[in-house]
Order: C-alpha cells, then sequence, then structure tokens
C-alpha cells in the first residue's frame, strides 16, 4: 500500500502540518489555545494535539484578524464570544457587507444597548482616528 502525501479534507491534522498549513508557528498555537476557549484540539496519548479542519479554519480566521485585521487578543476573544451565544458558529468573516469594517459589524449584529453603543463608538471613533494617524505616517515615509 502506498502512502498518499495529500490527506482527505475531513482527516485530522498535527501540529506542525497545521503549522505549516497556516504560516502559524506551533508555539503560537499552543499559546491561541489558551486564548481561545473555542479552539479546542482532540488530544491523544502523550498530549499530542489534533487538528479537525473546523480548527483548522477558525486558527485561519484568528489569524486573519489578528495580522489582517488589526485585532488585538483581546478584541478576537470578544468578537468570538459575541458571535457563540446567537449560533453563527461558522461566520466566515466579521466584516459588514456594506461597509467592509469589522467594528461595525459587531456593533451593528449584537444590538448592545444604548450605552454600550456609545461607548463602543467612540472607541471605534479613536481607532479610527489612530489608524488615519499610522497611515499618514507610513504615507509620509514612503515620499
Amino acid at each position: 500500500m502506498v502512502a498518499s502525501d495529500e490527506k482527505s479534507a475531513a482527516a485530522f491534522r498535527t501540529i506542525g502540518e497545521v503549522a505549516a498549513a497556516t504560516g502559524v508557528a506551533p508555539h503560537v498555537l499552543r499559546y491561541w489555545e489558551e486564548r481561545f476557549p473555542q479552539l479546542r484540539p482532540v488530544t491523544r496519548a502523550g498530549n499530542r494535539r489534533y487538528y479537525r479542519p473546523a480548527d483548522v479554519a477558525l486558527i485561519e480566521r484568528i489569524a486573519a484578524l489578528l495580522n489582517g485585521e488589526g485585532y488585538t487578543i483581546r478584541g478576537v476573544q470578544q468578537l468570538l464570544a459575541r458571535e457563540r451565544p446567537s449560533g453563527r458558529r461558522g461566520t466566515t468573516s466579521p466584516a459588514s457587507p456594506a461597509t467592509g469594517d469589522p467594528a461595525a459589524s459587531t456593533l451593528s449584529e449584537t444590538k448592545p444597548s444604548h450605552g454600550e453603543l456609545q461607548g463602543e463608538a467612540a472607541t471605534l471613533a479613536r481607532v479610527r482616528v489612530v489608524r488615519d494617524w499610522i497611515a499618514a505616517a507610513l504615507h509620509d515615509d514612503r515620499a
């Protein structure tokens, strides 16, 4: 019998395979397991981790939010915690289709109280100011 280099899409993956596929280092994956309760790979003898396809998708999403969207660990924790109660576990992107703004999506979909909305809107406004300031600084450095 010849072993195939390709696993089926439903096969479990080792931490090394997941690290190679996602570009996230194994030590970072272990750290994320501590920080994100949604990320729970199957563990076998010797504490070996085996990641399901849903775990790999979650890792890719966390990496995209942290590295691509500019979220903090705390921000991703809050986003994932908000999604869990509403049953939107399989959501592929937190961005609002209309605006493409992840924070606006979070604000509109969770229906916070008026006071919470004002607090989050103020925080969002401050984040946008900082983002614009950084963009301008980067633009000045390139010119």
